[in-house]
């Protein structure tokens, strides 16, 4: 028996739901009950009513929302060093001091952060629906973090102030990407449409065709007439595309970007953490409660 065998086995004894992002490893893909982006992934877990354990395959604030989401499930993350780089770059104390500077202003936070900063904000979105989720509010100047690049493109679409916390929270794998790659990339194939995440530095959004989280990235490739992709989004996603798209053909729009705390996530630690049930994510009720609040506000809006 392979170890993928090993794991189905014991996620069938253990009525575990195995969620994978779309940024994993392809074997990792492969094997999960559901693939999609966080927040997608957490809902389908509060959705398998006769499941008792989650095994979410990705970084900690995903695991988080999970665990929020699912207060009387068992959550576990396969590699407790699968932290995002982003979601370390908020702290509580930054969300306090700018409450008090702009004390009128309502605090939207992506869901790339940790559950503490989570149970501070008014509401959290994620790249799918911060454009809708920045909308829905009755105020024109918004503290919004931590992601810079993500506060510009919103304030792009909505018209309203941004104000960034931090000044500048960025993904250190989307900041890879550079509109000369995509410029190079459309000279030798001239018909190919660029997509890129929100995430990317404006100077890579003014060049793509299509900016989108992952979930909508994936969506457009199904639906477009087009046959050629040029991807400005974590490598990860390629396999996806590629397996839903078989007559199709995907470029990476920097072949370097990959983002090594998703790669953490190996069958073998997945099938160490589903065996002796470890690396458990725990968040404090307090903390959850709140949490849980914000998360829920989110999915009330409208997307």
């Amino acid at each position: 028996m392979d170890l993928t065998e090993k794991i189905l086995k014991l996620k069938k004894e253990k009525k575990a739901v195995i969620l994978a992002h779309n940024y994993q490893r392809p074997e990792i893909q492969d094997l999960a009950d559901y693939v999609g982006d966080s927040i997608e992934l957490s809902r389908k877990a509060s959705e398998e009513k006769d499941a008792e354990m989650i095994v979410f395959s990705a970084v900690d604030f995903m695991a988080e929302s999970a665990a929020i989401l699912n207060p009387r499930k068992k959550v576990l993350l396969p590699c407790l060093g699968a932290r995002c780089p982003m979601a370390q770059m908020l702290t509580v104390d930054e969300i306090k001091r700018a409450k008090k500077l702009y004390p009128n202003a309502p605090v939207v936070l992506y869901v790339n952060t940790l559950a503490s900063c989570k149970a501070e904000c008014d509401v959290c979105c994620t790249s799918a629906n911060a454009v809708e989720v920045i909308k829905s509010l009755d105020a024109d100047t918004i503290l919004f973090g931590p992601d810079k690049n993500l506060a510009e493109y919103v304030s792009e679409k909505t018209g309203k102030k941004l104000i960034p916390i931090p000044e500048n929270g960025f993904c250190p794998t989307h900041l890879l990407f550079q509109p000369e790659d995509v410029k190079v990339l459309k000279m030798q194939h001239p018909d190919a449409v660029a997509m890129a995440h929100p995430e990317c530095s404006s100077e890579m959004r003014k060049v793509a065709d299509f900016i989108g989280s992952t979930s909508k990235m994936c969506r457009y490739a199904n639906e477009s007439p087009a046959k050629e992709f040029i991807v400005g989004t974590e490598e990860g996603i390629l396999h996806r595309l590629r397996k839903e798209n078989p007559k199709k053909n995907f470029y990476l729009a920097y072949e370097g970007a990959i983002c090594p705390n998703m790669k953490l996530t190996t069958l073998d630690r997945l099938y160490a953490s589903l065996k002796e049930e470890k690396n458990v994510v725990k968040v404090p009720e307090a903390v959850a409660n709140k949490a849980r609040a914000s998360l829920e506000r989110m999915f009330e809006v409208k997307s």
